[in-house]
């Protein structure tokens, strides 16, 4: 049985792409990549991509984007979309990957549920064909959607993928993979907002970063997903969660190098402060971090500020509005 390696969004076309490839006897794993962001955190997003797999019968390899990824958004060969999102440069990393793991599993093919024209950026023809020559997947990148529309892979030329069953899908609507779905019993999840980076607030932050502290490490970046953000000087920033989960993710990430605050005597935020601050910003961050405790009433709030063994305790006057929406990273500046 001929073997392929299948990307795996846990979308519609993913979903769709890998039920008619295992419908025509190929022994395909699936490969679900998350960004650097949810490592670890999104438990919602990893058990839905797990129950597509599961409704499918195949199984699922997740891969988690790290410090390759890290290097490619400093510095994308082809740049940004409309907002932060290395849409081309990181499928032609991420296809490098599946092709690692297809020549590890003795797989013949990568195939994707990418449709031609369906996005503008990273599914033209003309990127699909650049897409695939730059990850070193020429003649081995099978798009079974829209296979019609392009040229035979190498497995199809040999006979071990039957050309006449795939399909010829292009453009933006999703019709004929809905009556797919439908006709073969088919779950799949409603569309989501896509990449992170693909948001103007997250790729505003990302700018900021990237502007101001280019050698930015991997926590940096994953601290784009996350909470409020203030740029305290250019060198310092402030990152605020927004709930009781944002809380245990940033205490997750914060690391034994880092200061995190929080408030003593109030329920409040977990905030972690990056860079080499002043006693002034140190001072800032806990006003800002008791704006937005429970206390933000009260005349003074008592804050912890905890960086390895040491811990302090400052008494602040909750920030006022104002000052706060001056020094927010916003994409409205």
């Amino acid at each position: 049985m001929i073997k392929g390696v299948h990307m795996f969004s846990g979308g519609l076309d993913s979903i769709v792409s890998a039920h008619l490839l295992k419908s025509l006897q190929i022994d395909l794993t699936l490969i679900h990549f998350v960004l650097p962001f949810y490592a670890g955190f999104d438990t919602v997003k990893s058990k839905a991509v797990q129950a597509s797999a599961e409704q499918l019968g195949l199984p699922l390899r997740i891969v988690e984007d790290g410090e390759e990824f890290l290097r490619m958004i400093k510095d994308p060969k082809f740049g940004f979309g409309k907002n932060a999102n290395p849409c081309i440069d990181c499928r032609i990393y991420r296809l490098g990957v599946a092709k690692q793991i297809m020549q590890e599993l003795g797989a013949s093919f990568v195939s994707t549920g990418e449709v031609s024209g369906q996005r503008p950026m990273s599914q033209r023809r003309d990127t699909l064909f650049r897409i695939e020559n730059e990850s070193g997947c020429k003649g081995i990148l099978l798009r079974p959607l829209s296979a019609h529309h392009l040229p035979p892979t190498i497995t199809e030329e040999q006979g071990l993928v039957d050309r006449s069953k795939l399909l010829g899908i292009a453009g933006r609507g999703r019709g004929q993979q809905i009556a797919y779905a439908q006709r073969f019993n088919l779950t799949y999840p409603s569309p989501d907002g896509g990449c992170i980076l693909t948001n103007i607030q997250s790729a505003h932050r990302y700018l900021d970063l990237a502007g101001k502290q280019p050698d930015f490490t991997m926590t940096d970046f994953k601290l784009i997903a996350f909470g409020r953000h203030f740029r305290l000087s250019d060198d310092v920033r402030l990152i605020v969660s927004r709930d009781e989960h944002e809380n245990q993710v940033l205490l997750r990430i914060v690391g034994e190098l880092d200061c995190y605050l929080y408030p003593t005597d109030v329920p409040g935020p977990v905030s972690i402060i990056r860079g080499k601050f002043t006693e002034t910003d140190l001072l800032n961050a806990a006003s800002i971090t008791a704006r937005y405790s429970k206390g933000r009433d009260k005349e003074m709030v008592k804050v912890a500020a905890v960086k390895g063994e040491e811990r302090s305790y400052h008494s602040v006057r909750p920030a006022g509005d104002a000052f706060c929406e001056q020094i927010r990273i916003t994409s409205e500046k």
